[in-house]
């Protein structure tokens, strides 16, 4: 154990800049701190820190050393994590962030059957959009993305899903069902603001045909920057709209909606769950996941049975 005290304070020193500091973050005395990095040294025969009255700074050997003794002491402090987690019980906060369409239709759902499961777990949650989530604030923060997504964030899948264009039963009675991705040009259409400016293309993927692609030039009607908004006007016969399917599946069913232009989608949508930068995730985080994951899969497969019914 007297070399594990050696490499946190050698560690430490560096981190913060001095002995004298490195014995105020470890509340040890300096000469302490002195003796024991001292003592590394002595062990491995080589001198790790250049040391002056105003700084200290790594030798050579000490860069390669450090480099080695933080992984080490990262992995042992994971396991001591991991070994105290499986006989602690499941209790504590989780803190959670998702955009308001993720925190509506996905987290809301599963809240009550999780809590019943783990009434011990505390669950904090923030609800807000950004377009770089603060992932090293949450213990798991929603992230609903297209098939290009590309962001440098540790994110484990939960689930894949298409949007499909959607639209009220008087709507289409009263203008037509189109035919062709084309014939969305004579439709009132109601679009999501895109994060990268307004477009009048509007590009289709036809699912039973490898993903074929058609751009059609539309005028939307009504943008908005909020799913449920759309849903919304759509039910209320305002227009056609696009969703991801598990959203639309209980007004499917209800016949509250119709699909259209079916099997043409508007895009293949993913959900991430992001976790901090760290390896050792929490059993509680673990445990939200787990659930977070088949109650989810378990919609959308409800859901892409339904639509496929429709």
């Amino acid at each position: 154990m007297d070399r594990l005290h050696s490499m946190r304070a050698f560690q430490k020193v560096v981190d913060e800049g001095g002995f004298a500091a490195a014995a105020r973050a470890l509340d040890a005395s300096p000469a302490v701190v002195t003796r024991l990095v001292a003592d590394l040294e002595e062990h491995l025969g080589t001198r790790l820190l250049h040391r002056t009255t105003r700084r200290v700074a790594l030798t050579e050997a000490g860069e390669v050393y450090l480099e080695r003794v933080r992984q080490i002491l990262v992995d042992l402090e994971e396991a001591s994590a991991l070994v105290s987690s499986q006989t602690q019980e499941l209790a504590g906060v989780l803190r959670l962030l998702a955009p308001p369409v993720l925190a509506t239709h996905v987290l809301a759902p599963m809240l009550t059957s999780f809590r019943a499961a783990y009434p011990k777990i505390r669950l904090d949650i923030d609800v807000d959009t950004h377009r770089e989530p603060p992932v090293e604030e949450y213990d798991i923060t929603l992230i609903g993305a297209n098939a290009t997504f590309d962001a440098n964030v540790i994110a484990r899948k939960v689930i894949s899903t298409e949007g499909i264009l959607i639209a009220a039963p008087e709507y289409i009675e009263r203008r037509g069902q189109p035919a062709t991705p084309e014939a969305l040009i004579d439709h009132d259409v109601l679009r999501l603001k895109p994060s990268s400016g307004r477009s009048s293309k509007w590009r289709l993927l036809n699912a039973n045909e490898s993903d074929r692609a058609v751009d059609v030039e539309v005028q939307p009607v009504i943008w908005a920057n909020h799913n449920d908004t759309l849903i919304r006007a759509a039910l209320d016969g305002a227009g056609i709209a696009a969703t991801s399917v598990e959203l639309a599946a209980p007004l499917l069913a209800d016949g509250d909606l119709v699909r259209v232009l079916n099997p043409w989608i508007t895009n293949r949508l993913t959900m991430y769950a992001a976790l901090p930068s760290r390896k050792f995730i929490p059993r509680r985080t673990q445990v939200f996941l787990d659930a977070l994951t088949q109650h989810t899969r378990e919609r959308v497969g409800e859901a892409l049975a339904t639509c496929n019914a429709c």
